[in-house]
């Protein structure tokens, strides 16, 4: 009798607060979002639920850029967004935690809820996301090389654990359960797709996870549809979800989750309309008439669903990662585009209003305005002119860290996060002609003796030996270039650097480092310009500069990199990513209007390989992916 009448009196207080607009005191009572196991069903604040959600990770748009977005998913009829939480953008460092400008996670959590959207957590430590180690933090290498990554060790777990509790710590407010908009919870990412499958270490993080979010969100798994993936990646008394694409039997992918999660509502954690590309191969594409019919099937099961990506965006900087193993090595675009149903731009596509008529019959369509391809900015072409080498260490701005040893050190080891390290040391009096070199490199070599462009050692082409003939220099310089650490697969262990240089077999000894950073590129602003001659680079890399102007709003725009070599370019201080048309297929780097000015403007290239003849880039209104 007294439990009906404190139900009933509940009730009545929560219905009494809703019709004024304020609300319930028993906020735990009336937020809540769980699983009714003999409905298999979700219930979001007690009421049946599905989500079709799409992923989006803010840390690959500006945070301009982030409610244009959510407003748009939210207007192709998703109610929820998933992320990944990046562990290395959070803390660069040990201890320094970074929560600001286009880190501010808990910004972007609010700015979901106000677009209506419900929001699927992946804060890993671990999330893969073809980010550079997969998003765990550099300094783990450094500090403890022998560290096992993703598993019980007790040093990845004392790092881990600090840094779960932190990220968990900041969201707390914004679960479900104290009236946010976080539905669920992912821990780790993937798991059965690592080899270590520590269960022990599965359990700890559990254990985390459900000491800061309690009951307060569904705490869930996510693996690939296949019982040997799901067997080392599912954790007892955490929801389990399976993820695939097209062109599956869908049928048979859930059959896959329901060996280990035999009750609740189906999950397709990671339904991919898009795909990754990596330099050097086409660009990957999934046809608009796939990806409606599997997401028909899913829907008409009742199963819930989440776009990986429903929008990619862009791998700013150097924080695209690799995938390989097994001796391969194949670093991903600076683009994220993915294919997606919205583009790099944010643009909606074809694919984005099929996928909007799939989604209204299975879901109630908000009233929100439906989004168009936006104008972009045709900037033209700026001349760049010569103003700095790179290996001109007598003015280099950009020199982190010097060190001398007898055998090179990774990159980790001079706690150099990306970019380049050039080695040098002094070739044997006497070695015969011609004498080959072999080195173990870890991405990219440019061989340089006396400052003479020798060739280039690649991990990507599996060289690693190239010779040298007469007339022989004294000094041998290997430019380094870090391509991105491996993000996925049981190799993520990925030191940077070079070692094992030998020439004719013999070992070189006696090692200068010198590690580079480009984190502040004001100090060329006033650099007069040098002489060099355009075409292949024989002397080292450079750096141009250009201006344009721009008289209105700035827009959005593509530099198209056509003619040059390899490289990475900056606008007004901002690193767009790498480029490499040689190669492909990506030709244009995205150039969001956040990171443009009325006025004048600047464009600076670090050129690694050849300089156009034409010394020009142009800023287009469309992209070329290839």
């Amino acid at each position: 009798m007294w439990s009906l009448i404190l139900v009933t009196t509940l009730a009545l207080s929560s219905a009494i607060a809703e019709t004024i607009n304020l609300p319930a005191k028993n906020t735990e009572w009336r937020y809540s979002f769980g699983v009714d196991y003999e409905n298999n069903q979700f219930l979001l604040d007690g009421k049946s639920f599905r989500y079709v959600s799409g992923s989006f990770h803010y840390f690959r748009a500006p945070r301009q850029y982030w409610r244009d977005r959510l407003r748009k998913m939210r207007a192709a009829g998703l109610n929820a967004v998933s992320t990944y939480v990046e562990w290395s953008l959070h803390e660069p460092e040990p201890g320094q935690f970074n929560w600001v400008g286009d880190a501010d996670l808990v910004e972007f959590l609010n700015i979901a809820q106000e677009e209506d959207l419900l929001v699927l957590l992946r804060p890993g430590p671990y999330i893969c996301a073809e980010r550079d180690l997969g998003g765990l933090p550099y300094w783990l290498l450094r500090d403890v090389p022998n560290i096992k990554l993703r598993t019980k060790d007790a040093d990845f777990m004392k790092y881990a654990t600090l840094y779960l509790n932190q990220v968990l710590e900041k969201v707390k407010p914004l679960l479900r359960g104290n009236g946010g908009p976080i539905i669920m919870v992912q821990v780790e990412n993937e798991y059965g797709s690592y080899n270590a499958c520590d269960t022990e270490y599965m359990d700890m993080l559990r254990e985390i996870f459900e000491e800061k979010v309690g009951s307060k969100a569904l705490l869930y798994t996510t693996d690939g549809a296949s019982a040997s993936l799901l067997r080392c990646g599912f954790v007892p008394s955490v929801y389990a979800t399976v993820d695939f694409g097209t062109g599956v039997n869908v049928t048979n992918s859930f059959q896959s989750m329901r060996l280990y999660q035999p009750r609740g509502p189906l999950v397709n954690s990671e339904f991919y309309p898009g795909w990754l590309t990596h330099w050097g191969e086409a660009f990957q594409r999934v046809k608009t008439e796939a990806v409606t019919k599997t997401l028909r099937e899913m829907l008409d099961i009742g199963a819930s669903v989440n776009f990986y990506m429903f929008y990619g965006g862009t791998n700013f900087g150097f924080t695209s990662g690799a995938n390989g193993g097994a001796g391969s090595y194949n670093p991903q675009l600076t683009s994220y585009d993915y294919d997606a149903p919205l583009t790099e731009a944010g643009d909606p596509t074809d694919k984005y209003f099929a996928i909007r008529d799939v989604i209204s019959q299975y879901l109630p369509l908000p009233n929100i305005s439906l989004p168009t391809v936006s104008p972009k900015g045709n900037y033209g072409p700026v001349l760049l002119e010569p103003i700095l080498k790179l290996l001109d260490n007598s003015r280099s701005p950009f020199i982190v860290r010097r060190m001398t040893a007898d055998q090179p050190k990774t990159f980790e080891a001079l706690s150099v996060n990306q970019g380049f390290v050039l080695y040098e040391t002094n070739l044997p009096s006497v070695i015969t002609d011609p004498a080959t070199l072999r080195a173990t490199t870890r991405d990219r070599t440019l061989v340089y003796v006396d400052d003479r462009l020798c060739g280039v050692l690649s991990r990507i082409d599996k060289i690693f030996s190239i010779p040298l003939e007469r007339p022989y220099g004294r000094q041998l310089s290997l430019l380094v270039e870090n391509q991105g650490r491996l993000n996925f697969g049981n190799e993520i262990h990925d030191f940077k650097g070079i070692s094992d240089v030998t020439i004719n077999g013999t070992p070189l000894t006696n090692w200068n480092m010198t590690a580079y950073a480009f984190s502040n590129m004001s100090s060329l602003r006033n650099m007069e310009t040098i002489t060099i001659e355009s075409g292949l680079l024989n002397n080292g890399p450079v750096f141009l500069r250009g201006r344009f102007t721009i008289n209105d709003q700035p827009l959005d725009t593509y530099l198209d990199t056509t003619g040059w070599g390899k490289g990475v370019a900056f606008v007004n201080g901002h690193n767009l990513g790498r480029y490499w048309p040689l190669v492909g297929p990506q030709i244009t780097l995205y150039v969001p209007a956040p990171y443009l000015r009325t006025g004048v403007n600047e464009l600076i290239l670090l050129e690694l390989e050849y300089v156009s003849h034409t010394r020009k880039m142009k800023f287009q209104t469309v992209p070329n992916l290839g």
